[in-house]
């Protein structure tokens, strides 16, 4: 299994100087499975150059959205294969507390975007799992999901191939100020054993109070989730567009401090565009 980062930044796209390093583009992460499947976790601003990868193929892609905030979907009317006739694209939705499965299609209509989905060539198809559902297969893969914590919702997914498991757990708060859709220790549970957890970690704790409710999570709280689930790696993730590649630099070093103290065997790291790892 490979998985590489095409797009780490959370709520809006930030070019400029003080952003290269870690990257600019809003959330995307392609999974290749063993067999070749083509998995997409979000189709946020860095589809786009994912898209220009997957252009020379003909096979199947697997798009798992978590929800249908602009920065997790507005990648999609740039991402070529759509363009591509024939090129089936499969979309699962994420859970979200208002049912609009097509906003990532929807986006395309009317007066905002020049081309319609409906005059896309490729074979789109969007397939709600039922909520009752918990996991599912793609290729050689089992996908199981959870309700994630932010405002209208959406999913954290699990992907688990030959052993190896990856959790997507993004735009989520652990320790919310509303109603939980799912409690800190389901989470855990989510994400027992895993490879490699990516977590949302757009604030700090000197963030707060003042953005809880928000729907993301501090950076020391998913240091907390990797370690009481065991966790191999932790990605930080969905970056505050706010923070320069050194402010992330400095939340790594704040979190590695966290990790020392507890004498974890946690291997933490801020997730960055380009960024392939191998399992």
């Amino acid at each position: 299994m490979q998985l590489t980062f095409y797009g780490v930044r959370g709520s809006i796209p930030t070019p400029g100087p003080k952003y290269v390093r870690y990257g600019g583009n809003t959330a995307c992460v392609h999974i290749q499975l063993s067999d070749g499947t083509d998995i997409i976790l979000d189709a946020g601003t860095g589809i786009r150059l994912l898209g220009n990868q997957l252009i020379g193929q003909q096979t199947p892609i697997h798009i798992l959205l978590t929800h249908n905030h602009w920065d997790h979907i507005q990648g999609f009317p740039f991402f070529a294969p759509i363009y591509q006739p024939g090129r089936e694209i499969n979309i699962t939705p994420g859970m979200t507390s208002l049912p609009e499965y097509d906003q990532i299609l929807k986006q395309m209509e009317g007066s905002v975007f020049p081309v319609p989905s409906s005059a896309l060539t490729s074979k789109i198809t969007l397939t709600p799992i039922p909520e009752d559902i918990e996991s599912w297969t793609i290729g050689g893969a089992t996908i199981s999901r959870l309700p994630m914590n932010h405002p209208g919702k959406g999913s954290a997914y699990s992907i688990e191939e030959n052993g190896v498991k990856i959790a997507y757990i993004t735009d989520n708060e652990l320790y919310p100020p509303y109603k939980k859709e799912t409690d800190f220790l389901t989470f855990v549970e989510f994400a027992r054993d895993a490879d490699i957890i990516i977590h949302d970690a757009q604030y700090m704790l000197s963030d707060m109070p003042a953005k809880s409710g928000w729907g993301h999570s501090v950076a020391e709280e998913a240091v907390k989730l990797a370690m009481a689930s065991n966790a191999k790696r932790l990605a930080l993730y969905s970056h505050d567009p706010e923070r320069t590649d050194d402010d992330i630099d400095n939340v790594v070093t704040h979190c590695n401090e966290y990790i020392t103290i507890a004498e974890s065997e946690v291997e933490l790291f801020a997730a960055s565009e380009g960024q392939t790892l191998h399992f």
